[in-house]
């Protein structure tokens, strides 16, 4: 139960982008039966049989995420507070997991297919109602009612454009009638017109309740975390202005526009989950209005990210402090009371010295200096002129073997706890595993580009890692302890996701564009500038 405790705020975290992405895609599918694919021609069933197939797994995975979600927050609930049982099922949120499981299940009998379509707008507002009861507003004691119509219609926007795109790449790829085909395009194009504007209203609008001011942009969590949605939005607008141009063209096109829709729309759904999943991650803050004391100040950033060199020297091992698992292990034989933390599920020990900040100084710079010089490489294996730079990927076995001897200090080769042994410790031996998927990826990417494997779907693994990457790094979960340090250190960790999530997905056009597609050169110069601003972030991180 402590490890569960622990664990928690990523845990629900997780949970929440499940439920969030799960019901973006039900609804949005959904939506787009209703009002978009308004067509009795009989070449289109295929294409609805599909999306139907799509709103039935998205439903499964919305129930699915809604029941942990109840059984965790439950468990944990009673375990730390020790409220009853039976209160707990009263609770709010356990109402809107039962409210959204009971919409889930209108959605599978098939007898709903012959239905009249609007129909299926109750379990849709049944699964946005849900989600609505969990959010902020919902929990606000001011203007309750405005926010929580904000939201819905915030949640309702976002399910229409990018819960639709899936259902519109369904449908374009299965239709043969190039006037069929441009008509549902045009369709989802003015839905998806009405949806940026009423996404971007009702944002501003929930933006100015819940933010209220500059200095809680960038001084709250909450802020940060809004700052990076409101850019990954912009990617997207460029991306449906370029989608919009080429649907007006699609009539004299010779198929080259309609395969760079297509792929557009691919990178258009990635990027927003991207954002749905940074939207779950501040329902873990509380509004950045609310945290009026203990902001971090511009002058504190200003003295924390100044520009300075790389730190390329480091402390001795016998330096830095044991880790907590370690003192921990040490007290209890020495049956000593270990010191308890106000926070479930954390260590009461602090392992804070100068030392150990700049030990792990020493190792973000080094990795930094090493993603910089593999970035170089990259940008160079652009020109035909250095064809020798398509090594690049091998400068993750650097990283590799740095991380091996730097990541776990306390344990062989540098610690004095042995080979074997250091394999018991769960966070260490997920630092093995990384290591060796390293060296994997490594070596399978330096075949991808030197052209020992030619297959899509190998080349793809560099581009969709990255992105994932990314999005993983958004959502990591944020303590609630140190406040100030934290959001410091976060401010250093958002840049490095949104880098990898614009490397990842510029790389996936430049794959996959059409050859007569131009964008796709200028995209190859993308990623590896993202790669060489990752290396600079992470040789300027500093602790102090």
């Amino acid at each position: 139960m402590t490890q569960l405790l622990g664990i928690f705020g990523f845990l629900v975290v997780l949970l929440r982008a499940a439920i969030l992405c799960a019901q973006t895609l039900a609804v949005g599918g959904i939506l787009f039966l209703i009002l978009v694919a308004r067509t009795k021609d009989e070449r289109t069933e295929n294409g609805v049989q599909a999306c139907w197939r799509l709103i039935r797994g998205s439903a499964a995975a919305l129930a699915l995420a809604q029941l942990f979600f109840v059984v965790t927050n439950s468990v944990v609930l009673t375990y730390s507070t020790e409220v009853p049982l039976h209160d707990v099922l009263n609770a709010n949120f356990v109402l809107a997991g039962g409210l959204a499981i009971g919409a889930t299940l209108v959605l599978w009998p098939r007898v709903l297919r012959s239905a009249p379509k609007m129909l299926m707008l109750l379990p849709a507002g049944l699964m946005l109602a849900a989600s609505v009861m969990t959010s902020h507003a919902a929990s606000r004691m001011e203007n309750r009612a405005l926010l929580v119509g904000l939201t819905a219609l915030h949640y309702l926007a976002t399910a229409s454009w990018i819960g639709g795109l899936p259902y519109l790449l369904i449908t374009a790829k299965r239709l043969t009638d190039p006037e069929e085909r441009a008509a549902i395009l045009r369709n989802f194009s003015r839905l998806a017109q009405v949806s940026v504007a009423v996404l971007f209203l009702a944002g501003s609008g929930m933006s100015w309740v819940y933010v209220g001011s500059w200095a809680a942009l960038y001084g709250t969590a909450y802020g940060v975390m809004l700052a990076v949605k409101l850019f990954l939005f912009l990617v997207l607008l460029l991306l449906g202005a370029a989608n919009f141009y080429l649907v007006r063209g699609l009539a004299a096109d010779t198929g080259t526009g309609e395969r760079s829709l297509l792929r557009f729309g691919e990178v258009e759904i990635g990027i927003g989950l991207s954002v749905i999943l940074a939207a779950a991650s501040m329902t873990s803050q509380p509004p950045g209005t609310d945290l009026t004391q203990d902001r971090v100040t511009l002058q504190e950033i200003a003295q924390r990210y100044e520009p300075r060199m790389p730190r390329f020297s480091s402390p001795g091992v016998s330096e830095i402090s044991e880790s907590t698992d370690e003192l921990t292990r040490k007290a209890q034989a020495l049956g000593k009371t270990v010191p308890a933390s106000f926070v479930p599920g954390q260590s009461g020990f602090s392992t804070d010295s100068p030392a150990d900040r700049a030990w792990s100084e020493y190792n973000h710079n080094c990795a930094g200096l090493v993603v910089f010089l593999m970035a170089i490489l990259a940008l160079l294996s652009r020109s035909r002129y250095f064809e020798w730079a398509k090594i690049w990927p091998l400068a993750f076995l650097l990283l590799a073997a740095f991380l091996f001897f730097r990541a776990d200090p306390e344990n062989w080769p540098l610690g004095p706890n042995g080979f074997w042994k250091s394999f018991t410790v769960p966070d260490v031996l997920q630092h093995r595993l990384a290591v060796v998927l390293i060296i994997v990826f490594a070596v399978f990417q330096y075949c991808v580009e030197t052209g020992r494997l030619k297959s899509m779907a190998a080349a793809l693994v560099f581009p969709m890692v990255c992105a994932a990457g990314g999005v993983v790094l958004l959502t990591h979960t944020h303590a609630l302890t140190n406040v100030k340090e934290e959001l410091l250190a976060e401010l250093s960790h958002t840049p490095l996701a949104v880098m990898g999530i614009l490397a990842g997905w510029s790389r996936y056009l430049e794959l996959r564009l059409p050859k007569e597609n131009r964008t796709g050169k200028y995209l190859a110069w993308v990623w590896p500038l993202c790669f060489m601003l990752v290396g600079m972030i992470l040789m300027d991180y500093h602790e102090s």
